[in-house]
């Protein structure tokens, strides 16, 4: 995504539980990547770290500040894949079946790391 005269990235996908509600969890993801340096100068540019909040559950949720699920994650195959390999049987909100996603977002340029 973004530009392309950057250094290469990671991206990787988790899944954990959490008491706290979305807008909290955003605010929390958004304290650690300001800890770890980042600054947002560039829509999409070099960046030390990029936390998102693709799905919370089973919720939809459209607010100023948040969108779930995120709204690149159907046309993101460095999201859909890694998702999938963790949660093959999901079903994103709003959107059905994770392999029905899949099959339309080829895995060209995605590369696994062991």
């Amino acid at each position: 995504m973004g530009p392309q005269d950057q250094p290469d990235y990671i991206n990787a996908v988790a899944g954990f539980y959490s008491h706290q509600d979305p807008h909290a969890l955003l605010k929390a993801f958004q304290t650690i990547e300001r800890r770890q340096g980042r600054t947002r100068t560039l829509r999409w540019g070099p960046r030390t770290l990029d936390l998102d909040l693709l799905l919370y559950g089973d919720q939809v949720i459209v607010t100023d500040d948040l969108t779930v699920p995120h709204p690149g994650l159907p046309e993101r195959a460095f999201v859909l894949y890694p998702l999938y390999d963790i949660s093959p049987q999901l079903v994103v909100p709003g959107l059905g079946p994770l392999v029905e996603l899949l099959e339309r977002c080829s895995a060209e340029g995605i590369r696994r790391i062991e």
